[in-house]
C-alpha cells in the first residue's frame, strides 16, 4: 500500500496544483501542448533512448502487443456502436475514445513513479507506439482514408526525430561535449511535471456535463483496455516489467487527441470532450485497482 501511494500522491499533488491554479489563473493552453509536443517530449525521448537499457524484445513485444489490443479495442468500439444504435459521428467518438490512451502527460509520469527509470525506458516505446496509432493510422480509423497523409504528419513530429536521434548518437557511442547530456536530462526532467499540470488546468476548464455515453466511453478506456492489453501481453509471453508497463499504459484515460481527431475527422467533438475529462477524473479512481493488480502496491 505505501508503494501505491507513493505512485499515485505525487501525481495527483501535480495535477491538483494544474487544477487550483488554473481556476484562477488564465493560461495558454494551445502554448503549453505546444511546448511538451515539440521541445519537453521529444528531449525526453532523446534522453530515454540514451540511458536506457532495453533489449530488442522488449522494444518489438510492447510495440506488437500494443497494436494488438488496439486492433481488438477497435473491433469491440465498433461492436457495441451498433449495438447501442449510436449515429456515426458518436461511433467514430467511440472509436477514438477507446484507442487513444493519455500515454504522454499521464501515462509516462505514472510508470516513472510507479515502475522507475526501466519503466519509464519501456513507457517511450508505448508513447511512440500509440503516437504512431493516433497520428498516422487514427485518420484512417476516423474517416476510412488518409493513411498516408496521417503518416506523414506522424513522421513531421519531433518525437519521431528525437527517437531517431538518440539511437544514433547511444548505436555509435558519439559523446555529448561540455556537459551537454545532463543539460538534455534537466529539460527532459521537466516534461513530466509541465505535462501534469496542463492535465490540471484541462481538468479545471472543463465541466463535469457526463451522461451514459461518456461514462461508457471512459469504461472502454479504463477497464476494457488493460485487460485486452493484459491478454495480449499474456499471449506474446512478454517479461514482468514489460508487462507491466503495457497494461498501466493501457490504462490511462482518453486522451485529448481524441477530441481534436473526432472534431477533425466527422466525429461528435463535444462528446468526446465530455469523455476525455470523465476518464480522467474516473482514472484516479481505476489506476490504483490496475497498480495493485500489477503489483504495485
Amino acid at each position: 500500500m505505501e508503494a501505491l501511494l507513493n505512485t499515485i500522491v505525487p501525481v495527483a499533488f501535480i495535477v491538483l496544483t494544474g487544477y487550483l491554479v488554473g481556476r484562477r489563473i488564465e493560461f495558454d493552453l494551445p502554448t503549453l501542448s505546444k511546448l511538451s509536443i515539440y521541445v519537453l517530449v521529444p528531449v525526453l525521448i532523446f534522453d530515454a533512448m540514451l540511458r536506457a537499457r532495453l533489449s530488442s524484445a522488449s522494444v518489438l513485444g510492447i510495440t506488437l502487443a500494443f497494436f494488438l489490443a488496439s486492433a481488438g479495442l477497435y473491433a469491440l468500439a465498433l461492436l457495441l456502436g451498433r449495438l447501442w444504435r449510436l449515429d456515426a459521428g458518436s461511433t467514430k467518438t467511440l472509436v477514438a475514445s477507446a484507442t487513444f490512451p493519455n500515454s504522454g502527460n499521464m501515462g509516462l509520469s505514472l510508470t516513472f513513479f510507479a515502475l522507475g527509470q526501466p519503466g519509464l525506458d519501456r513507457a517511450v516505446v508505448y508513447f511512440i507506439a500509440s503516437s504512431v496509432l493516433m497520428f498516422g493510422l487514427g485518420p484512417a480509423f476516423l474517416r476510412g482514408g488518409g493513411f498516408l497523409q496521417g503518416l506523414l504528419f506522424t513522421l513531421r513530429l519531433p518525437l519521431f526525430w528525437a527517437l531517431a536521434g538518440g539511437i544514433l548518437v547511444r548505436g555509435f557511442s558519439i559523446p555529448l561535449p561540455l556537459g551537454l547530456d545532463e543539460g538534455v536530462h534537466l529539460l527532459g526532467q521537466a516534461c513530466i511535471p509541465v505535462m501534469l499540470l496542463t492535465l490540471g488546468i484541462q481538468i479545471a476548464r472543463s465541466k463535469p456535463e457526463w451522461g451514459v455515453f461518456e461514462l461508457k466511453a471512459s469504461g472502454l478506456r479504463l477497464l476494457a483496455a488493460p485487460g485486452l492489453a493484459a491478454l495480449a501481453g499474456w499471449a506474446l509471453g512478454l517479461e514482468r516489467l514489460d508487462l507491466q508497463v503495457l497494461v498501466l499504459q493501457s490504462a490511462m484515460p482518453i486522451a485529448v487527441n481524441a477530441f481534436l481527431m473526432a472534431g477533425e475527422f466527422g466525429g461528435n467533438a463535444p462528446r468526446a470532450a465530455r469523455a476525455v475529462v470523465a476518464s480522467s477524473v474516473l482514472s484516479f479512481a481505476t489506476v490504483p485497482l490496475v497498480l495493485l493488480l500489477i503489483g504495485v502496491g
